[in-house]
């Protein structure tokens, strides 16, 4: 064979052998979804039962990145995301609005609460409404943490604070964590503050962290999640097949039995309530 053959021949082959890495790195991409989400879906435990089950059914890989609610959204913006699971509704309909989201549909719910001491300095426990709670903690100048990172539970935090009448931003005993629902707990507990948490995150922390439910139950703690996917014609790099395949399986029957009956085992009851196919305005009656 002469050298002129032997050269075309390697050529074909590196042409080849490039081509089929592209098809494999394209196919890898396809088989690649980035989930943003709340970081109490990942504090909890639900989606270490969750994602697995997905995975094995639809071939894909979770890859999960859990932030605040409204850095999930941020990164949605950006297109660096395929698919989100977060808990702010306000912010949520505005994102779909913008036309960065399409297919906002309700998973489940559970509620926020507050939580603090067992001495409770600002005696607070057992008190109806949090916006009344939260007066009494200010009043005490209680020490208080937020996690202070536009999540859906600091933008309720701050919800109530508003309803209270209250700016407590520049107050010395108001401490901002900049942290994820799990750490914000860890720190709560260790200062002996108060802190505005949701349920399912605290459940699965609970005996580590020393600290009480105080508040509860008022319809302004009431914590809706939703699953978005990123809107494919604002990014076409989205893995909108990925995305939808997720989506789907949060409110099928099967991933809703099994938020149905999660944490019951362990705490005695489920950290999360499924929601597929419901309104919001019939939630929390």
């Amino acid at each position: 064979m002469n050298l002129k053959i032997i050269n075309r021949v390697f050529l074909w082959s590196l042409i080849f052998s490039v081509f089929i890495s592209g098809v494999s790195s394209i196919q890898g991409q396809q088989k690649t979804i980035i989930l943003a989400t709340t970081t109490s879906t990942q504090d909890s435990g639900l989606l270490d039962v969750l994602l697995p089950i997905f995975e094995k059914k639809a071939g894909y890989f979770v890859k999960t990145i859990a932030v605040g609610s409204g850095q999930a959204m941020a990164m949605g913006q950006k297109g660096e995301a395929d698919v989100l699971l977060v808990h702010s509704p306000a912010a949520e309909k505005k994102f779909v609005a913008e036309g960065y989201g399409i297919n906002r549909r309700i998973i489940m719910h559970n509620d926020f609460i507050i939580v603090g001491p067992p001495e409770d300095s600002a005696k607070i426990k057992g008190i109806k409404l949090a916006s009344e709670a939260f007066k009494k903690i200010a009043s005490a100048q209680a020490l208080f943490l937020s996690r202070a990172d536009k999540s859906g539970t600091h933008v309720k935090e701050m919800d109530i604070w508003k309803k209270a009448g209250i700016n407590p931003e520049k107050e010395k005993w108001y401490q901002q964590t900049g942290l994820g629902m799990g750490q914000t707990l860890s720190v709560t507990a260790e200062k002996k503050g108060y802190t505005l948490a949701d349920r399912g995150t605290y459940l699965a922390l609970r005996k580590n962290l020393g600290l009480d439910i105080l508040v509860e139950g008022d319809a302004i703690l009431l914590n809706i999640y939703h699953v978005i996917e990123v809107n494919p014609a604002k990014w076409s790099k989205v893995n909108s097949a990925g995305a939808k395949a997720f989506s789907d399986f949060m409110v099928s029957k099967e991933a809703q039995g099994i938020i149905k009956t999660f944490g019951i085992d362990k705490f005695g009851s489920p950290l999360f309530f499924p929601d597929a196919g419901k309104k919001e305005e019939e939630l929390g009656k």
